[in-house]
């Protein structure tokens, strides 16, 4: 299931082996795997998407360069907080 977030700060992801690319600002969605988190977004008329191991995405949401939209996603909560990921809590 995919939650809305939103990047306020560096979030960067890496493409195979290459240089760590950076994700620009703004909402993006979220679906949460066993081993990692997919982020996908629009930006104007592209789209992309990155995968990163989720003890990367917790770091990313514990230090609130990514945060849970309060509005957004399929399983929301009302809170900005970073929420605990499956596995990890």
């Amino acid at each position: 299931m995919s939650r809305t977030a939103v990047i306020e700060g560096r979030v960067e992801y890496r493409e195979g082996d290459g240089a760590s690319m950076l994700i620009r600002p703004g909402l993006c969605e979220v679906e949460q795997g066993a081993q990692d988190a997919t982020l996908s977004w629009v930006d104007g008329a592209s789209h992309g998407a990155a995968a990163m191991p989720l003890n990367d995405f917790q770091r990313y949401l514990l230090s609130a360069a990514i945060r849970w939209s309060p509005d957004g996603g399929a399983s929301s909560s009302s809170s900005s907080e970073p929420q605990p990921l499956r596995g990890l809590a």
